[in-house]
């Protein structure tokens, strides 16, 4: 028996990848889905309350005031 062509039977060919070549199968699957995620899925987490995280500081804050000198750490 020959492999079903996907073009003449696609449904015959989608079932006899899942059987016979999982793998590839289901790395495709996963693929396709992954870019329609990207469009749902925010839309979604934010309807349920996840709301932007605030943005981490790119520079360190200088305190007011002299510097304090810690004692009792000298070699």
């Amino acid at each position: 028996m020959s492999t079903p062509q996907f073009w003449s039977q696609p449904l015959r060919y989608i079932h006899w990848a899942s059987v016979r070549k999982p793998a590839i199968f289901w790395s495709i699957v996963i693929g396709c889905i992954g870019p329609i995620m990207a469009f749902t899925i925010p839309p979604i987490r934010y309807r349920l309350g996840d709301k932007r995280r605030p943005h981490i500081p790119l520079s360190y804050p200088i305190p007011a005031g002299p510097r304090q000198i810690p004692e009792g750490y000298d070699d």
